[in-house]
């Protein structure tokens, strides 16, 4: 794939598509970035700031910048520019979330598996949401532990729930209850996302978050922007887990038949 002309802080692919979107996302989840050197990291920070003062050695290219600015934005929060712990990292989602979502998915739980699975989950995902969070405006921990008690009690009622309910309709036939119950952590899942990542940010909405200008300058703070970025994370949060938990379901059923 070609390489176009570097633009800091840009995406080296188009956004106004949604190919050029999805290889956007696939490149920020790339778990490459994990095996990233302290020294490989320094070097890319300081190619990068070699550009921005248009000091840049002879010989660099696009490539080489791209890549640079790849490692910096997967392990580099972006306010605080400090390193996010590697688990909580974007590109840490698919390797340390797939061991939870085979524990979200195994047949026949019991109230103390289901407890535990969606526990598990929900404080991974809280870590992820304060480790990426919009940091331009400070966070108190009090709101983090209200929204991680909150995801965590919303996740583990849905799923009990569900599950209480299903063992109970004796009217359904055995496979058809099995069937449903493979299908009960997504619902779970999706709520306690949601509420944890609004319970979390839900300040933004009265002190507003920073707006940036095309050279990645702050021009003041937007409430607006804050309702916009929440409404779309908050979505997003809802969504993401679907593919994992509701293909493998599908599939499993089809390849039993």
């Amino acid at each position: 794939m070609d390489y176009p002309s570097f633009e800091l802080n840009k995406s080296r692919f188009p956004q106004t598509t949604f190919i050029g979107r999805l290889y956007h996302f696939l490149d920020i989840i790339d778990p490459r970035t994990l095996f990233t050197s302290n020294k490989k990291l320094q070097e890319s920070i300081s190619l990068l700031e070699a550009f921005r003062n248009g000091t840049l050695p002879e010989g660099i290219t696009n490539q080489q910048l791209w890549a640079a600015q790849k490692i910096k934005q997967a392990i580099i929060h972006p306010d605080t520019g400090e390193k996010v712990f590697m688990p909580f990292r974007m590109s840490g989602f698919v390797p340390f979330g797939s061991p939870i979502v085979v524990g979200l998915l195994l047949p026949n739980p019991t109230l103390a598996s289901t407890i535990f699975w969606q526990w598990i989950n929900q404080s991974h995902n809280a870590m992820v949401n304060y480790a990426n969070r919009n940091a331009s405006q400070e966070t108190p921990l009090s709101r983090f532990l209200m929204g991680y008690f909150a995801a965590v009690g919303s996740a583990c009622t849905i799923a009990v729930s569900l599950n209480m309910l299903l063992k109970r309709a004796t009217k359904l036939k055995a496979s058809t209850r099995f069937l449903v119950q493979r299908f009960v952590p997504f619902p779970a899942v999706a709520t306690a996302s949601t509420c944890n990542c609004i319970l979390m940010r839900y300040g933004e909405l009265y002190e507003g978050i920073d707006v940036m200008d095309d050279k990645g300058n702050s021009v003041g703070t937007s409430k607006i922007a804050a309702k916009k970025a929440l409404m779309q994370t908050a979505l997003t949060r809802m969504v993401l887990p679907a593919p994992i938990l509701l293909i493998p379901p599908i599939l499993m059923s089809y390849l039993e038949k």
